[in-house]
């Protein structure tokens, strides 16, 4: 039988956002894959799967996940992190990899999924989908991402500020992901763009040090890596907007 590689996600922090499909893949599979940093500490995708498999069944496997500047060692740490997945596999017939959010959206699961897929040929690679961090803010936080035909961005802004102040002159809700280290020039193109009132962001959503703020409140502190930002798309009234 092939081996099967299942990338499931597990939702922005919250236990409770994980899906049944999800928590049912994690208990199915012989062993779940959490990615850690190269520093050690459990990460949210960790702390979220030991609430539903026990701790002897994961297994932590080292991403320089905090490595934004050498993309040699970025790399050479995701190579080393397939060629692991890539022996459990061969010693077992599934593997669930859990990543925070989706794990087609900005995901460690792509890359790992691509490496062990040569590495193993004939890889079953599947995905389970999870909830983000747009969506829960947006539950948190009141603020609605679509009506009628508005269209809906997602930029992260470790792409650059440029990427997002584009993406807010355009029409429609904007959504940046990993935005905290620019947390100043994201506040700049919010007011330039006149669309900071209406805006919020929120970290850690579900857990203890959650924050929701509006955008308003944004000082130009640093925020947490993962912080994510909501701008609402300018709505002039009507029920539905244009269906």
């Amino acid at each position: 039988m092939s081996s099967r590689l299942i990338g499931v996600g597990v939702g922005p922090g919250d236990p409770e956002l994980v899906t049944v499909k999800g928590v049912n893949a994690l208990r199915a599979a012989d062993v779940v894959v959490v990615p850690v940093m190269d520093t050690g500490e459990r990460g949210r995708a960790e702390a979220t799967v030991l609430h539903y498999v026990p701790a002897e069944k994961v297994v932590r496997v080292v991403f320089a996940l905090n490595e934004r500047s050498d993309r040699a060692r970025r790399e050479a740490a995701w190579d080393a992190a397939g060629e692991r997945v890539a022996g459990l596999l061969g010693a077992h017939g599934a593997v669930a990899f859990a990543t925070i959010g989706d794990p087609n959206v900005y995901s460690t699961f792509t890359y790992l999924a691509q490496t062990v897929a040569e590495l193993v040929p004939g890889t079953v690679v599947e995905t389970v989908p999870g909830i983000t961090a747009m969506q829960d803010l947006a539950a948190r936080s009141g603020a609605v991402l679509t009506e009628g035909t508005e269209p809906l961005t997602l930029v992260p802004v470790t792409a650059g500020a440029a990427v997002l102040k584009e993406a807010l002159a355009g029409p429609g809700t904007v959504v940046a992901y990993k935005f905290g280290r620019q947390a100043r020039e994201v506040a700049e193109a919010l007011r330039d763009s006149g669309r900071l009132d209406d805006a919020v962001w929120g970290s850690a959503l579900g857990l203890e040090e959650e924050s929701i703020r509006p955008a308003a409140d944004l000082d130009g502190a640093a925020l947490p890596y993962l912080s994510t930002l909501i701008a609402p798309a300018r709505r002039e009234g009507g029920r539905g907007g244009k269906l």
